[in-house]
């Protein structure tokens, strides 16, 4: 038995220890359902180590996702559902089928061929499953955040042909959103400024997209330069014997300027 399975039949054998009679009563009440908004959590701070470079951070929230999936594998098994094995069987078979590739000698003539034929399988799998013909965006999970969800409309979208012809006719867009916004935000209607912020944002999930830009990640870095800017400035007027919040706007912005130079010279910008 390799150490990986070794490992994993550890963490196996813990969980079950966990849901026995005489484990550990919370996580005995536990079900696959009342467990998705862990899943979630600890994907969230996964992401979140992974973002940071921190790779004793990155194994321990690994860990926590793997728990998650093992523990929610291990209910499932209990109903004679599927077991882990099974499940990871069937991850092995249709990302074999999905690449075609690599596996079955096809020739894809670009990438974006390649993700086409992707789709396509995507497609032809949900057919088979449920009898019917799959369209673009039958396999696009209703639960994903806004952001990603923008971009994976997109990235579908372009893939079936429905895009702009190319970066500068998204550019004018971009442009063309951002006036309809300042034309709603003249108006008292808050129904059409969230429309109209909404067509803004989605436009430029593709042009990011079109750059290899993903507005989750770049939002979310633009984030933590804010937060951490906000730091700073609280920490200098704190050194000055002040309270942030009773500084002038005056005061504020000097700081925030001395905030971005500190972020400029740890070798980030803007």
């Amino acid at each position: 038995m390799s150490c990986d399975a070794t490992s994993l039949r550890k963490l196996q054998d813990v969980i079950s220890a966990l849901i026995a009679p005489d484990g550990c009563s919370w996580d005995r009440e536990q079900t696959p359902l009342t467990l998705c908004e862990y899943v979630l959590e600890e994907a969230y701070e996964l992401v979140e180590a992974i973002r940071h470079g921190n790779t004793v951070d990155v194994a321990e929230e690994l860990g926590d996702v793997m728990f998650l999936l093992v523990f929610i594998s291990t209910l499932y098994a209990a109903k004679s559902s599927f077991t882990l094995e099974q499940m990871l069987s069937m991850s092995a078979e249709k990302m074999t089928r999905r690449h075609p590739h690599v596996f079955s000698g096809t020739v894809f003539a670009s990438r974006e061929e390649q993700l086409s034929g992707w789709e396509r399988i995507k497609r032809s799998e949900k057919a088979d499953a449920e009898g019917m013909p799959a369209g673009v965006f039958s396999n696009l999970p209703r639960g994903l955040p806004p952001l990603l969800k923008a971009y994976r409309i997109h990235s579908k979208a372009a893939r079936a042909g429905f895009t702009w012809d190319n970066d500068q006719d998204v550019e004018q867009q971009v442009e063309a959103e951002w006036l309809e916004l300042i034309d709603a935000i003249q108006t008292d209607n808050k129904v059409v400024q969230e429309r109209e912020l909404g067509d803004l944002m989605f436009t430029l999930v593709e042009l990011g997209r079109r750059k290899g830009i993903k507005a989750s990640a770049a939002l979310d870095g633009a984030a933590h330069r804010f937060l951490s800017r906000f730091a700073f400035m609280e920490a200098a007027a704190r050194n000055k014997g002040s309270n942030f919040s009773s500084l002038s706007m005056e005061e504020k912005n000097a700081l925030w300027d001395s905030a971005k130079v500190a972020d400029t010279s740890e070798g980030l910008t803007s």
